[in-house]
């Protein structure tokens, strides 16, 4: 009779032996041991059920473990919109990326080294801030807008002293969060005035009263109201008597002649305001972080009382905020400030290259005027032109699927790479993703 096989099952190796296979050398070092022998454990297991030989458990283990140790993976931005939220909002710029190395160290972010004492916490990237909004006498940091927002409400209103605010600017902002429930949620009380569509100067002096805490402006950042509307400027607000506090959104410090009708946080100081809350990881191109800038005497005098409210504490950034904010204000061009100002004309050639190059490949693909948008609830309305290679409508699933995975946009019928909010380094991983989805069977 024939000898019977021994059970392959058998042969599965022992998980010492697969942990020092040089196919998993280093694995540790950068995963860690036990996420390493999880992959491991599953490697063996599918060996155990015949779905592997068990001479690939090594290398099925390695291919297990993600590129890094986060399971957060880089996506290119080829939907035409250059803040996306679901993407983490504004890339950072290399110089943000190398300030995160110097501060992921043990560095002096609150110590003095020429005493040794305890220093001044974030003072780079309150001058830095400082030097790039004329008029802000005084700013601070806070995890994000939202919680600028909230911080202001609590230190100044907190105890039952009314916030006054347009009904037209009650607002709704991501994930279902409201600005009144926001303003309410910290111990303050709100007043609205006006309509949904008109408030007039006369409704925000009837509603001034001993219990006014101050006047607070929202931008409806993320979405436009036109035809019968009237609405009152800060200027207005600021002969009125109580602080005025304006929420600019987009993070926006300065003019920007693309976006005319975005406010910005100098041009908003400058016409009265005392106060300007805005977001750090919008068109600044930073972090995310709630940025707080004070105007004037009393503005300044307010960021000090809202500095040392005991709440701050609660929502300050850590090192790694402080170090890509500061190199995001005080350094070359953040990435999307370049998306911002690229020239249609050279988004046009780069989609006709890579078009004629995919083409000739035997894809499907054709290079085509678009129109982008500005996203992370900044900019409503505003086009920004454009330039796309289109695909057929299959690619767009399958491409998000790839690595690296790819986020385009469906647009009659047909899948259409935008290149504003990518940058030119990226084409050619661009067209690697495409041609990686041509070449696998439809089905």
């Amino acid at each position: 009779m024939p000898t019977a096989e021994p059970d392959p099952r058998r042969r599965v190796p022992r998980t010492d032996a697969v942990l020092a296979d040089p196919v998993l050398d280093g694995a540790t070092a950068r995963w860690g041991r036990d996420r390493v022998k999880r992959a491991v454990v599953a490697a063996q297991q599918a060996a155990r059920e015949g779905r592997i030989a068990p001479e690939e458990v090594a290398a099925a283990a390695r291919a297990a473990l993600p590129a890094t140790a986060t399971g957060i993976r880089a996506v290119l931005n080829a939907s035409g919109v250059l803040l996306h939220t679901n993407l983490g909002r504004a890339p950072l710029s290399a110089a943000a990326v190398d300030a995160l190395r110097v501060a992921a160290g043990t560095c002096d972010v609150e110590l003095d080294l020429a005493t040794g004492r305890r220093g001044p916490r974030g003072s780079g990237v309150l001058a830095a801030l400082r030097d790039a909004v004329p008029g802000a006498g005084a700013t601070w940091v806070a995890n994000n807008g939202a919680a600028a927002l909230a911080l202001v409400c609590a230190a100044l209103a907190g105890t039952g002293g009314e916030v006054v605010v347009s009904r037209g600017q009650l607002v709704e902002i991501g994930d279902g969060f409201r600005i009144p429930e926001l303003i309410e949620s910290t111990g303050a009380r709100l007043r609205p005035v006006g309509t949904t569509n008109r408030t007039h100067l006369r409704d925000y002096a009837d509603a001034v009263g001993p219990d006014t805490a101050f006047l607070l402006v929202v931008h409806p950042s993320n979405f436009v109201v036109s035809g019968f509307v009237s609405a009152v400027g800060v200027r207005e607000l600021a002969g009125l008597g109580p602080p005025v506090v304006v929420d600019i959104g987009s993070g926006l410090l300065a003019p920007h002649p693309l976006l005319p009708d975005e406010p910005d946080a100098a041009s908003t100081l400058a016409a009265g305001a005392d106060l300007v809350t805005a977001s750090g990881d919008k068109l600044l191109g930073g972090p995310q972080a709630g940025l707080l800038f004070g105007g004037g005497d009393r503005g300044t005098a307010l960021v000090e009382r809202v500095r040392r409210f005991p709440l701050a504490r609660a929502v300050r950034v850590d090192k790694l905020t402080l170090a890509a904010l500061e190199a995001s204000v005080d350094g070359p061009p953040t990435p999307v400030r370049e998306f911002l100002d690229a020239d249609p004309a050279g988004l046009r050639d780069r989609a006709g290259a890579l078009a004629a190059a995919l083409a000739a490949d035997g894809v499907d693909a054709t290079a085509l005027d678009t129109v982008a948008g500005v996203g992370g609830g900044g900019a409503p309305g505003v086009e920004l032109p454009s330039a796309a290679v289109a695909l057929p409508e299959r690619y767009a699933a399958a491409l998000r699927a790839g690595d690296p995975p790819v986020l385009g946009r469906i647009a009659d019928g047909r899948c259409l790479l935008d290149l504003r909010a990518l940058p030119s380094s990226s084409d050619a991983a661009l067209a690697g993703a495409v041609r990686a989805v041509a070449d696998r069977p439809v089905g």
